[in-house]
């Protein structure tokens, strides 16, 4: 009821209620990129050649981030993920190159300066990777598919540079959407745009649920029960991941706001996050052995062993798969806090301020203490992640439910669609306390990704 209260007070805020309608209008124009076919290519063709790929190929992976534009050949098929690509790969480098750690301190002027080489990054992966589409859509063979199939009418340089310019001008449209939503919307838009065209996917699952259990009766109605209250179970469990954090006392001395030379002792926390890596393990993971099964598919000759390796390392249900999917997901989880959580400098900076952790002198030793911590919580959140990440597969592959429904229950899907509702709405709630409404929440307050 509560929840219920709080919805209804978002729209009694007039400043609150354009920027939904703001957000709700540009992420309507994204979804309409996503429509706009790419000239020259047989989509009716490429679709159905993606129904016998379903759930078992890089096509299905990006057709879902996608919102289904891959199926329908669309100029925005590349949607926001060149700008999400290059926004990692800087990160990473910010971590290792002298330059951007210098601007990434430096304040307002350097995350502008961070900004621009997102961006003009952004337009060299949409290059590369429209071409790479074109190159595989004259080349279907490319990934392994039916060499006969021609999915271009008519191929060549013009093509290629049609396509490239069609893609590349729809990402960047999709990132200054993004951008719009961000400053005048509610949210971030690069992650709402992702989330949207995960959920636009939503009618095509519930339609394969419908035809599995009550068309075709492939399977007792009883289990769609059993399946919803594990989905239930699931978004609980994703949720928990989502929200929780370790808490890390810290004590700052402060001098008295009189002038004198008196201080106040001011008791804080400092929250480690469990899940510190959100879904990049499996967003490096997934892309990862699709793309080395497709290239190992495309190198070996059929019937070899290395071609039947690659078939068993493109089945979610394979042990092999499986097996190196966990191992992954496990070494990207390490590798992203090792690359992006500085036990140094959060060291040196709770000494500069005058804090420090109780119980653990300030300098190294702090560092070696949040260090140790991090590596501790680390080892949970990344079974946590790997659990939730493996179950779409094992329900693909044990009760071969079909692709279209088993990416809602867990892995990259559900963690964005539940981390970025978390901030929506603790976004919503700060608007709304602020004026004086209720939450949504009787109790306590929402708490997004950020841990806020």
């Amino acid at each position: 009821m509560s929840m219920m209260k709080g919805f209804s007070n978002v729209f009694r805020i007039p400043e609150l209620r354009k920027k939904i309608f703001i957000t709700l209008g540009l992420v309507a124009v994204c979804r309409l990129v996503s429509l706009i076919p790419t000239p020259g290519v047989d989509w009716a063709a490429l679709n159905e050649l993606m129904k016998s790929f379903e759930g078992n190929s890089l096509f299905s992976w990006f057709d879902t981030f996608t919102g289904g534009a891959l199926g329908q050949c669309s100029i925005g098929f590349l949607s926001i993920w060149p700008y999400i690509s290059a926004s990692i790969v800087i990160q990473l480098l910010s971590s290792i190159i002298p330059s951007l750690q210098k601007l990434k301190k430096d304040g307002e002027n350097g995350r502008q300066q961070i900004a621009q080489i997102t961006r003009y990054l952004t337009i060299v992966l949409c290059v590369i990777q429209a071409w790479g589409i074109a190159t595989m859509l004259t080349n279907p063979s490319m990934l392994g598919l039916d060499r006969n199939v021609t999915l271009v009418t008519n191929p060549g340089l013009g093509f290629h540079l049609m396509t490239v310019i069609g893609m590349t001008a729809a990402s960047l449209f999709v990132m200054w959407v993004a951008d719009q939503i961000t400053a005048f919307g509610v949210g971030n838009g690069a992650s709402l745009i992702i989330m949207i065209n995960i959920t636009s996917r939503l009618p095509e699952a519930l339609e394969s649920a419908y035809k599995r259990y009550f068309v075709a009766k492939q399977a007792h109605v009883t289990e769609l029960g059993i399946l919803v209250l594990f989905f239930l179970l699931v978004v609980m469990l994703t949720v928990m991941l989502t929200q929780g954090v370790r808490k890390v006392t810290i004590h700052s001395t402060r001098r008295s706001a009189g002038g004198a030379n008196t201080y106040g002792m001011r008791q804080t926390f400092m929250p480690l996050k469990v899940n510190y890596t959100g879904v990049m393990p499996i967003i490096f993971a997934s892309p990862l052995i699709q793309i080395a099964a497709a290239g190992f598919r495309y190198i070996a000759p059929e019937g070899s062993a290395l071609y039947t390796f690659a078939l068993r390392l493109n089945d979610p249900s394979n042990i092999i798969h499986l097996s190196i999917y966990s191992v992954l997901i496990v070494f990207f989880t390490f590798f992203w806090v090792a690359t992006q959580f500085n036990a140094i400098d959060i060291s040196e900076n709770l000494k500069k301020d005058g804090s420090y952790i109780p119980g653990v002198r300030p300098g190294r030793t702090t560092a070696e203490f949040l260090d140790d911590m991090m590596t501790k919580i680390t080892i949970i959140g990344a079974a946590f992640l790997l659990g939730i990440a493996l179950v779409p597969m094992v329900l693909m592959g044990w009760l071969k439910i079909p692709f279209a429904l088993a990416s809602f229950f867990g892995g990259t899907s559900l963690l964005i669609i539940v981390g970025v509702a978390l901030d929506t709405l603790r976004i919503l709630e700060s608007h709304l306390l602020v004026r004086k409404y209720d939450g949504f929440l009787r109790h306590g307050r929402l708490r997004g990704r950020s841990g806020q």
